[in-house]
């Protein structure tokens, strides 16, 4: 498996990756695939310029098929960094590569200076919760209603770095 950060020119392997993201896992994210559909060339690399895209290609193939952010989030602890998205190709699934990708988000933040990670995550999500939790992860405890879905809850995990 390996691991890319994603440069401004690779502008339209973020945009497929991430639209392909949110056409078959709409629950996952806070973003819509409409919002997402309607961006321009100038926001997709607005997104590169502002924070770390990663893209994870399983063995010998060509195409990408996942995908991590990872940010200094607007009022978090200015050790912390944030992942935002990360996302697994179906086919994919359980091969290593999400725990390949959210690997690379932890090294790449620490290098940033971070000392924690921190994500979010739907309290329904049992499958995402299970790998956070293998991956090193734990519940915060701190909640927030779900951006799509107020019906749903959304808590903040951690992980330390040290």
């Amino acid at each position: 498996m390996r691991v890319v950060r994603l440069t401004e020119d690779e502008w339209i392997t973020l945009r497929d990756l991430r639209l392909r993201a949110l056409t078959q896992d709409p629950d996952a994210f806070g973003s819509q695939l409409g919002r997402e559909q309607g961006f321009r060339e100038t926001h997709w690399r607005m997104r590169l310029r502002s924070s770390a895209w990663f893209a994870g290609y399983a063995d010998a193939d060509e195409t990408p098929s996942g995908l991590v952010d990872v940010i200094e989030e607007p009022g978090a602890g200015p050790d912390d960094r944030h992942v935002v998205a990360l996302w697994v190709a179906p086919e994919r699934r359980r091969q290593g590569l999400g725990a390949t990708l959210l690997d690379h988000a932890c090294r790449w933040a620490q290098a940033d200076g971070g000392t924690t990670v921190s994500l979010w995550v739907a309290q329904d999500a049992t499958t995402a919760i299970a790998f956070y939790r293998a991956a090193g992860f734990v519940p915060t405890g701190t909640v927030m209603p779900h951006p799509r879905d107020a019906s749903r809850l959304d808590e903040r995990w951690s992980r330390s770095l040290g």
